[in-house]
């Protein structure tokens, strides 16, 4: 109940929020882009945002995924036009839920000239979520593990040693959990799969992971 109440809070204070994308622009580190998960705007996730920005991170948002219903290859050939638009290299994704699946897909497919350095994901469904079968919707059946698209992205592992998984103990949408095969998996004791965005932890270990991804390769 916790978890609900907390998306429905923030799902509110998203729709009334005047923020807007270039207010957190500015920042010598190295760029961040946002990609939410299904049905959330990026200002779903403003309170990560703004902790990001005020570390010091030029903090992108890409408007035109909208509430991010899209499939997976038209929402990450969105990123990827926005990323060589704006020519930004050196890119950290961080994600959360479906945004994850959406920002492997682009690192494995969708960015030859490698601009983007690693990804930060939390509660991202990457072996999919059983409950997604019994939906009728499309945009949340194509999270059901039997998706050709999603198990041909689970198969394809080159790009797992460059993200960090973050995920809490139970999560009510994925019973499959978020472990992925090669990253480095972080499971906080949190539980759900909202109010992690809003815990302290969560942006500590979100924080680790970019410094980590920014840092230069010997």
């Amino acid at each position: 109940m916790l978890d609900y109440v907390y998306a429905g809070i923030g799902q509110t204070r998203a729709f009334f929020s005047r923020a807007r994308p270039e207010d957190f622009r500015s920042g010598g580190k190295a760029p961040i882009v946002i990609i939410p998960g299904v049905y959330e705007s990026w200002r779903f996730m403003r309170p990560l945002i703004q902790t990001l920005h005020d570390h010091g991170h030029p903090v992108h948002v890409v408007a035109a995924l909208g509430r991010n219903r899209r499939s997976l290859a038209d929402a990450a050939a969105t990123v990827a036009a926005y990323l060589d638009r704006e020519n930004l290299t050196g890119v950290i994704i961080v994600a959360h839920s479906k945004g994850g699946l959406i920002g492997k897909r682009l690192m494995t497919t969708d960015d030859p000239e490698h601009r983007v350095s690693g990804m930060a994901a939390i509660s991202a469904p990457f072996a999919g979520s059983r409950y997604a079968r019994y939906w009728v919707v499309p945009s949340i059946r194509a999270f059901a593990p039997t998706n050709l698209a999603l198990r041909d992205l689970g198969l394809d592992q080159r790009v797992n040693h460059r993200i960090v998984s973050i995920y809490g103990v139970f999560d009510p949408h994925i019973p499959e959990g978020s472990e992925l095969v090669g990253a480095r998996n972080i499971r906080l004791s949190i539980g759900g799969h909202f109010r992690i965005l809003g815990d302290p932890r969560t942006a500590r270990a979100v924080l680790d992971a970019v410094t980590d991804a920014a840092a230069p390769v010997d």
